[in-house]
This record gives C-alpha cells, structure tokens and sequence, in this order.
C-alpha cells in the first residue's frame, strides 16, 4: 500500500468541497458507504460488508464495508502526517472552522435527523434533539481556546520563570455506538480537533450514514485534509485502534462488555481512554411527588428513543414506607396509573407524524429485551404492562416493542442487574429513603438518578448520600449541558478523565512546564551543581 499517495495536501479555501457534494458512492443500490482519509472518500476495497437494515421496514439502508487493516493504518498515517501542520495552526483559525461547521449542520438538520430516523429507528422529533444536542456541542467547541491558556510564575527562583501550556497529543479516535448517530460522533470529535490533534473515526456499523455526512460538512467547513477520517467495519477495526501506537487517547460510548474490553486493551498499551458504559438508571418516587408531574417525566424518561440512550430511565423506587405513593392509595395504584400514562404513548415508524416511540435497533435487540422480560416474570416479577407484541399496521415487520412495565422486582432478578436499552420500566419497593438509596448505590450500572419530591430535606439528602455522577431533582434525565463535563462513576465510567467541560480539554492536551533563564553573562566560571531553589 503506497501510504504517501495519502499524505495530506494543503487545503485551498474550503478544500474545494464541490468536488464532493455528490459523491459516487450514493449513487449504488444500495449505496455502501465510504472511508474518509487523506480528505478523499474512497471505496473500501474490503469484498465482505455489512448490511444497514431500516428498523422499522428491513430494507437495505446501505452497506457498510468491513475496512481491511492496510485501510486503517492509511487513516492513521494520513491523520499523524496532518498533526504537526494542524497543531501548529492558530486557534483562532480553527475557531472559524468550528463556527463554520455548526452553522452547516443547522443547514443540513433536516437531512440528518432523516437519516437518522432511516437508519436508527428513533421518532423524528427525537432525531432532529440528537443533532442539535451535536450542535450545542460544536457551539461549546468553538469557544474552548479560552479554556486552553497555561499559567505563569514570574521569578520562581533568581532570575527563573516557569510556565505550563497545554498541547494537543496527536492522532485521537472515537469508536461510537448506536445511541446518538450524530451527538456522540460530534461529541468526540470537535473537542479534540479544536485542541489541535487529529482524528480517526469508527462509526457505528448500525448507524454509520450521518458520521459520512457529518465528515462531509467538516471538509466543507474547512477541516483540511487528513485531520479527520473515517474508517468503517467491526471487531477488527477496533482491536487495530487499541493496538496502534500512533494513536494516543481513545474516546468510546456503549454497552459495558465492550467498554471494559476496549479500556483494557488499550490502557495496556499506554493509551489515554475515556470509556462511558451502562445503562441502568434510578428514579425515586417520594410520597410526596406531585402526581401528573412525575409520572409524564416518568414516562418520556422510561420510553423516550426506545430506551436506547445511556440516561434511560430504568428502574423506579416507589412505597417508602408509606400508605401513599404520589397521593395515592398505594404503590400498586401508582404503577397502574403509570401503566395509564404508558398506553398512551404512540408507536409506529420514526417517520410518521405524531409518533412518540419508534422500533429498536434490530431483531437482536428485540429478542434481548424480550428474553430479559420474560425471565423477570418466571423470577416472580408482575407484568403491568407488556409491549412484546405490539403490531404496527403497515410495518409488521418492524422491531417494535412497546412500553413495558415490571413491578414487584428485586435487586437480585436477572432483569434488574443487566442492561435493558429498550422501553423497559422496572417499579422495585424500599420502605425507606435511606432504603432506595442504598439499591441505588449498590446498581454498578447507573449512571444517573433521580428523586421527585417535594421536601427540600428528602432532596438534599438524596443529593448528598447517592453516589453517581448525574443527579436529578424533580427532573429525569439528568444529563448537563456540553459546558459542564458529563459525569459518571463506579463501573459506567473508565477512565480519569470525562468528555465535555474542563474534563475534556484536559483529557485531549497534556501539559508541558517549562523553565527558563536569561543572563548576559553567568556570575560565576565554575559550574554549579547544585538545584536550583527559591532560596538561592
């Protein structure tokens, strides 16, 4: 493979993008997919591919090629020969590019959220969120340099400064799961080239049409060529990122098999890595809560993307230790009333108007979630509502389930200690705050959790006493703005450092401190070798 007919050249304008805007790879039925590297997409010239089946109708999407290492590797050498001209451009300059490349995303949104509905499954109007979820992301990029600046200490010993600046750490790659098409790929992506390093990309091979049309914005925006590239494909691609040792960090978002797998593999070969798993978040319901309130949260946190998202609500803590549950009867009139609020949620294919809830990834995933529900009854769990059989007119051929709720489950059921990522709803009994926390505390999985309330006490002390990283009050999803860094802990999070905020900036540089000294002549022939300190 000749790796220098790769080699990046220099960009002219927007890297004459005309040339690009209808590449030929569309032009196939279905159409496959191609790698970007060096700033060109080409062909893979893997034979094996995989197919991207629409989930609600099982037609072909595309084909995403299964990319052969020698592919890889001249992604790698297109992104390190882009590096040194990269880092050495002014921030400024990729500021513009980023202000450039969000307002092309804006431009494009509606073909975005389309494919990712096609692809994904997911309900438009939840399509259309993940973009401009994407899009507040790139907007907190383009005003990072502020949180680049290094410090200075004027005089730390007789005539010595010192001073410490950040620098980027090279080739950087992301490895994306389904969930978010658009928001995780830009997630990874734009605070790492905004930092200066470069980018290799691994799609999704469930969902890899935006990550092609994203790219293409970036090369239109400005991006020069080799900064960023995508390389397609599956297990292979990456094991060949953890084990390449020209990449530096390793930015992944999925299911907690393959994250434990990945920071493994690559923190054995010296490698940064921020690694985001699981999805097994807590809601506690205090007698107190405002009905209507919480159970319409309740409901669009449970079932909202098919339950396909790391905050996903999962598991909800009701009784308390008392007669009432939101100021009803009991805890099981609440489930039921929850049930009431659940039957109303429309499902269909993402495209149709008015859908709430669309199908889940793939049969895979389907016959996962059911089998997981199935054995929470044989363990004793009540179906208060159950969404396995749900046909949809038009679409009998969709991956479609329902919403689905489990009461009377127990902290040791199957169904509760796995990840569900389906429109699944587990009601558990505490008989006390302090109760719902400890099997809060005690799920490895959860990322997040949430109290409704409304006594400042119980909050606070919800607040205090949980232990993970995103915590929600009177709110379910309790996931921060692109500003304040993504939180997690325990097992859902590996790594020292998160993504968004200070975190990222910190996890995609690495400090250098240097020390410096100015005489015009020394005070002394012989040589001193002694360490310099304050005091001399």
């Amino acid at each position: 493979r000749n790796f220098k007919s790769l080699k990046p050249q220099k960009s002219a304008g927007r890297n004459n993008y005309s040339g690009v805007t209808e590449p030929s790879w569309r032009q196939g039925n279905p159409p496959r997919v191609p790698n970007l590297i060096g700033g060109r997409f080409v062909a893979s010239l893997s034979f094996a591919s995989v197919d991207v089946l629409n989930p609600a109708t099982q037609e072909v999407v595309s084909q995403v090629p299964l990319t052969t290492i020698e592919e890889f590797k001249a992604a790698v050498f297109s992104a390190k020969c882009a590096f040194p001209p990269w880092r050495n451009t002014p921030i400024i300059t990729r500021q513009r590019i980023m202000f450039k490349f969000q307002e092309l995303i804006r431009r494009d949104i509606d073909k975005l959220a389309l494919c990712i509905t096609a692809e994904h499954g997911k309900a438009l109007k939840d399509a259309y969120d993940d973009v401009l979820r994407g899009i507040e992301v790139v907007e907190h990029a383009c005003g990072l340099e502020n949180l680049q600046v290094g410090e200075f200490v004027s005089n730390i010993s007789n005539g010595i400064d010192t001073y410490s600046i950040r620098e980027p750490l090279g080739v950087c790659a992301g490895i994306c799961h389904f969930e978010f098409p658009a928001m995780i790929p830009i997630w990874m992506l734009s605070i790492a080239v905004i930092c200066g390093n470069t980018f290799v990309l691994k799609p999704s091979e469930k969902v890899p049409g935006v990550s092609v049309m994203l790219a293409e914005l970036a090369i239109e925006a400005g991006l020069p060529n080799g900064v960023l590239n995508t390389v397609h494909g599956a297990n292979d691609i990456v094991n060949a990122i953890c084990e390449e040792e020209n990449i530096k960090a390793i930015s992944f978002v999925g299911p907690s098999t393959a994250g434990a797998y990945i920071y493994a593999k690559a923190s054995t070969k010296g490698k940064r890595i921020q690694s985001n798993v699981g999805a097994k978040n807590h809601a506690v319901v205090m007698p107190d809560a405002s009905m209507e309130a919480t159970l319409n949260a309740l409901v669009a946190a449970g079932f909202g993307a098919a339950g396909q998202k790391c905050m996903t609500l999962s598991a909800i803590t009701l009784g308390l230790g008392s007669e009432s549950v939101m100021g009803l009867t009991n805890a099981n009139t609440g489930e039921d009333k929850l049930a009431e609020h659940a039957k109303a949620v429309k499902v269909n294919a993402g495209m149709e108007a008015d859908v709430d809830l669309g199908p889940v990834i793939s049969k895979q995933s389907k016959e996962q979630i059911c089998r997981l529900i199935q054995i929470g009854v044989d363990s004793g769990a009540k179906l208060v509502l159950d969404g396995r059989n749900i046909v949809v007119p038009g679409y009998e051929y969709g991956n479609f389930i329902g919403p689905t709720i489990l009461s009377n489950v127990t902290v040791n059921m199957e169904c509760y200690k796995e990840e569900f990522l389906g429109p699944v709803l587990l009601c558990l009994q505490a008989a006390s705050i302090d109760e719902a926390i400890d099997i809060v505390n005690r799920n490895k999985f959860c990322n997040g959790a949430s109290i409704f309330t409304t006594s400042g006490v119980a909050a606070r002390k919800f607040q205090a006493e949980v232990e993970v990283g995103q915590v929600g009050i009177n709110i379910p999803v309790s996931v921060s703005l692109p500003f304040s860094s993504f939180a997690s802990s325990r097992p859902s999070f590996a790594g020292d450092l998160s993504f968004d905020g200070k975190a990222g900036i910190q996890f995609y540089t690495q400090v250098k401190t240097v020390t410096q000294q100015w005489k015009d002549s020394l005070d002394s022939d012989r040589a001193s070798l002694a360490l310099p300190t304050s005091y001399t």
